[in-house]
């Protein structure tokens, strides 16, 4: 949880905000299939359904109050992927930063598997 004090009082943002913030914005990048979560009992990545597509996303509080991402994704075959994850941080700093105030210090990207279309 990340706290935040303002004059009138504290308000409260859970690392579920975040997480579904963070999966969205991701997943609404074109080139991009989904979140990703490895199964425990065969170690496979497996796509995410859009209502647990937050499990893809792992986020962690700074010292100073600022959050850095980690997002486990799916992309599509035959995308450029150095500019899809240049166009996922972007998008995903942008979203969350502005929907919530925190500073986004970094959005790490793992790219756990390819789809044909």
């Amino acid at each position: 949880m990340v706290t935040q004090f303002t004059e009138k009082g504290a308000i409260t943002i859970t690392h579920d905000v975040f997480t579904n913030l963070a999966g969205l914005a991701a997943t609404n990048c074109y080139g991009v299939r989904g979140m990703a979560m490895r199964s425990m009992s065969d170690g496979i990545w497996r796509l995410l359904k859009k209502e647990s597509m937050s499990k893809g996303v792992l986020v962690t509080v700074g010292d100073e109050g600022e959050i850095s991402i980690a997002l486990h994704i799916i992309i599509k075959n035959g995308i450029n992927i150095p500019a899809l994850c240049e166009s996922i941080i972007s998008e995903v700093r942008y979203k969350v930063e502005s929907a919530t105030g925190i500073r986004v210090k970094t959005v790490d990207i793992y790219i756990d598997g390819m789809m044909l279309d």
